[in-house]
């Protein structure tokens, strides 16, 4: 069997999706062209039909499956179905995905110098006020479509928004910009697409500050 003739899970589906929302993220695909190809990626049932939606994309090369000519062994099939080339840099950040799904960090949880959270139809909330900080300045690169993503961060922390690109969405900052004084600085970037990313004090914040 061809390796175009293989059968395919939901997680390679997912990582084609990934794919097509960072060519509209490029300028690659009008939304239209995304939401077309995202339906034939989620109705795909092999390897050819899914990755028949990234053979124009530039940057992307389909991922070959070399076999070997001994007997295959049983096992998994490997979840990427591509390689992708972006110029990201190798970096070693965390990555928070999400697909029409709840994502929610609180609590200790410990916050990595970089962060990159990507979701589609989603909605994110990290809350910082009481996580565990390894730097001062932590820096979060969205890549979203029709995501509400909302950071809920110290009295003392600043946010840096001006990194963000939107299209058809919102970036609001409802706390101090900056720069750096406290102990912890946001410094977030990328895009979102139909969606929203909030920066914010806790709820009643403002009313404990107002009555010390």
């Amino acid at each position: 069997m061809e390796a175009r003739d293989l059968r395919v899970s939901d997680a390679e589906r997912e990582h084609v999706g990934q794919l097509l929302q960072r060519a509209v993220g490029q300028g690659m695909l009008s939304l239209g062209e995304f939401t077309e190809r995202m339906d034939t990626a989620l109705a795909s049932k092999t390897r050819g039909e899914l990755n028949s939606v990234l053979a124009d994309l530039p940057g992307m090369q389909i991922a070959e499956e070399h076999r070997p000519s001994a007997k295959p062994v049983a096992g998994p099939t490997p979840h990427r179905v591509v390689q992708e080339h972006w110029g990201h840099g190798s970096g070693t950040s965390d990555t928070l995905r999400g697909t029409m799904s709840t994502v929610t960090r609180k609590g200790p949880w410990n916050v990595p110098p970089s962060l990159r959270v990507s979701t589609r139809m989603s909605t994110v909330t990290l809350d910082f006020t009481q996580a565990v900080m390894s730097t001062q300045v932590v820096e979060i690169h969205v890549d979203d479509y029709c995501s509400t993503v909302t950071l809920i961060v110290p009295t003392e922390a600043t946010v840096d928004l001006n990194g963000v690109d939107t299209v058809a969405g919102s970036a609001t900052n409802k706390v101090r910009t900056g720069p750096p004084y406290g102990p912890l600085h946001l410094v977030v970037s990328g895009k979102v697409r139909l969606g929203s990313v909030t920066a914010k004090h806790p709820f009643g914040s403002s009313i404990r500050r107002m009555f010390g």
